[in-house]
């Protein structure tokens, strides 16, 4: 918009508005005629003085006044001419005027370089714009009455001088108003293109209050301001272009909030960021700051919740009753207003069915009471009070169950059903009822055998198994029934073979060979697999043993007497009549390998006497080598280390003798002593000293020997004058050495 100030008072146009829109602010100068004259300090339109010009003024030196083709004479003799015709002239000449360019003399040019002539201008131009003034109020007609104008009668120049005078409100209210003043113009009226830019130019006003609305995020207020624009003017094409352009910007701003929004619920955090900062460059301020910030706080909580949420099933995947109600609790501080809301609601309900997999595997273990204490413990927050409650009932009546009687099977039952048709358990619990009803059946026969099997007979036991075998492989109680049988089968057994095995033991009390193996007969009728058969199997050991024992005794007593008398070799050859297996072959085994070992020390021992007798130091230790090989509970033993002791004496003997002639062959003699000898210690030390004799160490420096030289203290009462006591330096620092 132009600017606009007192209708009576004439205001140069922006630059912007000239060209299309060169014309007077008001629609007065249109019927007011040109003052003959304008002052030489009236201000020039600006924008205007480099254009083409039209008409060429110029200033005179002398009295620098404007000199001007056009005058007023000129055009009032076309006073009687129609309205439009003259307010067209008039039109024309105001853009004449505006286009003239003043061409100032050089000398004048100098002039205004200085500041006494700007000075003297000041001076002048003020009291010729007060003489302007007061003519143009003479001169000037009087304003049309907008208010009460009726448009019947109003002139076109009339409605545009009002329809301005509205649109300068800068209200949409009144821009419709300026717009419906003359728009009604007919198509051929010579001021239907001025009015045409007019409506144009108002229309795009509208648009811009309605920007302004949608850039606060008022989309529907901004369409419907822009709709207001009438439909029958030729600028209505910019309403539609610019409400799509509206709606296409908010479209693709709730498109990216919305995937914002996806993101943050799946607790993507980066992508849900990355769709936020899209709206910093939709071209809309409402979503670049207030819903961006919005967006970001909502993308910053959910964050905060995420992490909780993220530790929570953390918790839980680390198992445990303790983790899992930590984890409830932690998901139950997510509150509803959040994103994550629905996620930590989800995740609460897995937390519940994790404590309920818990309590499964408890009752599955047959701990009813471990799985109850665990069903108890989930919190109400985790909407499972139906399944908590059906889990219950089937834990309990698990428990009644294993009572095992007729009684508390029918109880269990009447607590199953307790569990509707349209709940989650109801399947296994049928399937425990079913189970139940058939174990009521089996329990029923089971206690029958079990009274007849009471009477405690052959025929009583007998119809006790059978009664017991009506129960079906596939039933509850058919593992319980077998076991009952096979405890049965075993007593018949045992009342069968009991008296086998008695008579064998009374047989064996007499404890001679014949009456033993009597006993052994007798008691392997028992056959295997029969209950008494581990029974009568470790009687028969025990009578065989006794049996061998007798018979191969002799053996190893004699065995010892030959051993105890020094003869080894036939001591083991009685021993080893008696065969392996037998009861005494493991101290006859025995026996056998301890004599062997006292014949290999007799036989070293006779060894090594032989080798010392060669006297020479590899015979000695060779003889030493084979009496360290007696075993230390040897009775030999004590002898064999008296005899190394004294051969490795005779060895160190031979290595001293040596060194008077040959020190390294008195040294490698030494070092053959082995160790553990007595002289072996003896030995070590020796051969250093021959070692040194062989390679002495080097002698000390005779700086080694030099004393050090001691310095007097120094005090601060010193005198230089020496004391008699003092030495000279020359004898204080002889070097003594020894020789």
């Amino acid at each position: 918009m132009r600017e606009r100030g007192n209708p009576n008072q004439w205001l140069p146009m922006k630059a912007s508005e000239q060209g299309n829109k060169n014309r007077f602010p008001q629609g007065s100068l249109r019927e007011t005629p040109i003052p003959p004259l304008i002052p030489n300090n009236a201000v020039q339109p600006k924008g205007t003085l480099h254009e083409e010009p039209k008409v060429e003024a110029s200033v005179s030196p002398a009295s620098n006044e404007y000199e001007t083709p056009v005058t007023v004479e000129e055009q009032t003799d076309k006073i009687g001419e129609s309205e439009a015709s003259v307010n067209g002239k008039l039109r024309q000449i105001s853009k004449k005027l505006k286009q003239v360019q003043i061409k100032m003399p050089p000398a004048v040019q100098q002039l205004t370089g200085k500041w006494q002539f700007w000075v003297a201008l000041a001076t002048v131009s003020a009291g010729g714009v007060g003489t302007l003034a007061v003519a143009l109020l003479l001169t000037l007609p009087a304003l049309p009455n907008c208010s009460s104008i009726n448009l019947m009668t109003a002139s076109a120049s009339e409605r545009i001088s009002c329809a301005e005078t509205l649109a300068n409100k800068q209200t949409v209210k009144g821009l419709l108003e300026a717009i419906s003043l003359v728009k009604t113009l007919p198509p051929d009226h010579p001021l239907r293109d001025e009015a045409n830019a007019l409506i144009k130019e108002w229309s795009q006003e509208i648009l811009n209050l309605a920007d302004k609305s949608f850039d606060t995020g008022k989309l529907d207020e901004a369409i419907a301001t822009a709709k207001k624009i009438p439909s029958d003017v030729p600028a209505y094409t910019l309403v539609e272009k610019r409400i799509q352009r509206w709606r296409a910007v908010w479209a693709k701003a709730e498109g990216y909030y919305r995937a914002a929004e996806a993101e943050v619920r799946k607790e993507n955090w980066t992508q849900a960021f990355r769709e936020a900062v899209r709206l910093l460059y939709i071209g809309n301020k409402y979503w670049e700051s207030t819903k961006y910030e919005e967006l970001t706080q909502i993308i910053a909580s959910a964050r905060q919740d995420g992490e909780s949420l993220t530790k929570a099933r953390k918790l839980a995947d680390e198992g445990g009753v303790k983790n899992l109600l930590e984890a409830i609790k932690l998901a139950q501080g997510i509150g509803s207003k959040s994103y994550l809301y629905e996620a930590s609601k989800t995740a609460i309900v897995e937390f519940g069915r994790k404590m309920l997999d818990l309590a499964q595997k408890q009752l599955d273990n047959q701990d009813v009471d471990g799985a109850l204490s665990i069903v108890r413990q989930i919190p109400s927050i985790v909407n499972l009070q139906g399944d908590v409650e059906d889990f219950t009932n089937l834990a309990q009546a698990l428990a009644l169950a294993q009572e095992g009687t007729v009684g508390s099977l029918d109880a269990a039952i009447n607590q199953v059903q307790r569990i509707s048709p349209n709940r989650p358990l109801y399947d296994k619990a049928q399937d425990w009822l079913l189970r139940w009803q058939k174990e009521q059946q089996d329990v029923a026969q089971l206690d029958k055998a079990r009274q007849l099997a009471g009477m405690g007979s052959i025929n009583d036991l007998q119809a006790a198994i059978r009664e017991a075998q009506q129960i079906p492989e596939n039933n509850p109680r058919s593992q319980e029934a077998k076991q009952q049988i096979a405890a049965w089968q075993a007593q018949i057994q045992t009342i069968e073979d009991r008296p086998k095995l008695q008579r064998a033991q009374q047989v064996a009390s007499l404890g001679d060979n014949t009456s033993l193996a009597a006993a052994v007969n007798e008691a392997s009728k028992i056959g295997r697999g029969r209950a008494l058969y581990s029974e009568a199997q470790s009687k028969i050991s025990q009578w065989t043993g006794q049996i061998q024992r007798m018979e191969d005794q002799p053996y190893l007593d004699q065995a010892r007497q030959l051993a105890n008398s020094g003869n080894f070799a036939a001591a083991i050859n009685t021993a080893q009549q008696i065969k392996p297996g037998r009861s005494l072959s493991n101290q006859a085994q025995s026996a056998i390998q301890d004599w062997q070992a006292q014949v290999r020390t007799q036989q070293n021992w006779q060894q090594a006497q032989q080798l010392a007798s060669a006297g020479t130091a590899d015979s000695l230790v060779s003889a030493i080598q084979l009496l360290r090989g007696i075993p230390r509970s040897s009775a030999m033993r004590s002898e064999a280390e008296t005899a190394m002791n004294q051969w490795s004496y005779q060895i160190l003997s031979q290595a001293q003798d040596r060194a008077n002639y040959d020190l390294p062959g008195a040294i490698e003699i030494a070092k053959s002593i082995p160790p553990g000898t007595s002289a072996y210690a003896e030995a070590k030390a020796q051969i250093e000293v021959w070692k040194n004799i062989l390679n002495p160490p080097p002698p000390p420096s005779p700086e080694y020997f030099a004393p050090q030289q001691e310095q007097a203290p120094v005090t601060p009462a010193a005198t230089p004058e020496a004391t008699p006591e003092t030495s000279s330096p020359t004898e204080t620092n002889t070097p003594v050495t020894t020789p």
